[in-house]
């Protein structure tokens, strides 16, 4: 028989996965990157005035001003370009993407794995996706 696992075993692991993930190559460079960008005047003074005027849209917005809103909107577009030009953020942004994509990576296969350890523990087909009880059952439903 199989050794049942607690929810404390499971979230001990999953601490264990995350330690792992938070030591890779990816997040190494992700924290680099993220320590440039704070150090870095220009973008910190970009963001700043992005803050301000994403705050002034907010205002325009809930009191109706369309237009000023539009002005604004132009703007804080402007400064985005020019925040997304700079290399070291296009880095951070790439780095953002790859712990992002490890995280899915992670996410799912643990989700598949699951499934798939469930059909076979129930004799179930792993082709089509089916646990052991849903084959069983439709079988004997098509042979009647």
């Amino acid at each position: 028989m199989e050794k049942k696992y607690t929810k404390e075993e499971i979230i001990e692991k999953a601490y264990e996965i995350a330690h792992m993930i938070a030591n890779t190559e990816q997040v190494d460079f992700f924290k680099r990157a993220e320590a440039q960008i704070n150090e870095n005047q220009k973008v910190r003074e970009s963001i700043s005035s992005l803050k301000s005027l994403q705050k002034q849209a907010v205002n325009f917005q809930q009191y109706g001003k369309e237009r000023a809103l539009n002005i604004i909107e132009g703007k804080i577009s402007n400064i985005e370009e020019e925040i997304d030009a700079i290399p070291i953020v296009q880095e951070f942004k790439q780095s953002q993407g790859e712990v992002n994509e490890l995280l899915q990576l992670v996410s799912t296969t643990i989700a598949n794995g699951v499934t798939n350890e469930v059909i076979k523990s129930t004799d179930g087909d792993l082709l089509r996706g089916e646990t052991g009880s849903y084959v069983k059952n439709t079988t004997y439903n098509h042979l009647q």
